[in-house]
């Protein structure tokens, strides 16, 4: 299996991303969640080494205004949607034909806008999300926002304080993050019949962070609810995790 290394791409606008790589194989490209980046999402708790093991090349890039990336803080560079405009850079950058996506979080968020507005992985995972998360994201939006807003007043027992926390500890650009949170709008369950493509829906049982991943699961044509343990936080931090996801995409052909 092949290390991780970390590469660059251009984005929309020409923003910087930095893009990391682990395993050789068939391609799986992983986004991550609000605040996040690739290596507290996918890599510091073995998830990326799990699926690489199956023989895929996992592809993991550090979302605009996170991680290694840039985070501009020209208004211009937050158009509509301008997460999934960076994965359709990503899958040109790269040359990719025929590839699995998966995305926590905010990242599932974006795979599900991305394939909505076209773009055909071969399979999907949508991992911490539920249907609410993808309906009402306007509501998430403004707590995201809300927390931003009140950074520095916020104390411990307000409802966005482990929000907060968090932001500290990844050393977030608020100001970025703050316009790209704007960016994003809701996914009219309707729309979720474009999402053909088999998909796992994988979230931790005392996960209601972004609503009922069962009923999101059930609003699509073709996808299995996988639980695991944890909350949205510390789901991703346990090997179930990782788990769940390898062992649904199976070896590589």
């Amino acid at each position: 299996m092949e290390g991780q290394a970390i590469d660059h791409f251009s984005g929309h606008g020409g923003t910087r991303l930095a893009l990391h790589r682990m395993g050789k194989g068939a391609p799986v490209v992983l986004l991550h969640g609000l605040f996040s980046d690739a290596n507290t999402n996918w890599l510091k708790f073995g998830t990326a080494q799990r699926i690489a093991e199956r023989g895929y090349e996992v592809l993991m890039p550090d979302l605009r205004a996170h991680g290694q990336s840039e985070a501009p803080h020209d208004p211009a560079a937050y158009p509509d949607d301008v997460l999934v405009a960076d994965l359709r850079y990503l899958i040109d950058h790269l040359g990719l034909d025929g590839f699995d996506l998966g995305g926590f979080s905010l990242g599932a968020r974006t795979v599900v806008r991305a394939v909505v507005e076209g773009l055909q992985p071969r399979r999907l995972v949508i991992a911490g999300m539920g249907l609410s998360g993808l309906s009402g994201w306007d509501n998430r939006a403004a707590f995201f926002i809300d927390a931003i807003d009140r950074f520095d007043e916020i104390r411990h027992g307000d409802p966005a304080y482990f929000a907060r926390s968090f932001m500290k500890t990844q050393k977030v650009d608020r100001v970025a993050n703050r316009m790209l949170l704007q960016t994003m709008r809701d996914t009219d369950p309707a729309e979720l019949a474009n999402v053909t493509m088999p998909c796992a829906v994988v979230c931790g049982t005392e996960d209601q962070d972004n609503g009922s991943a069962q009923e999101l699961a059930d609003a699509l044509p073709d996808a299995v609810h996988v639980a695991i343990p944890g909350t949205h936080m510390s789901s991703v931090a346990k090997p179930d995790f990782g788990r769940a996801i390898a062992d649904w995409l199976g070896d590589a052909d």
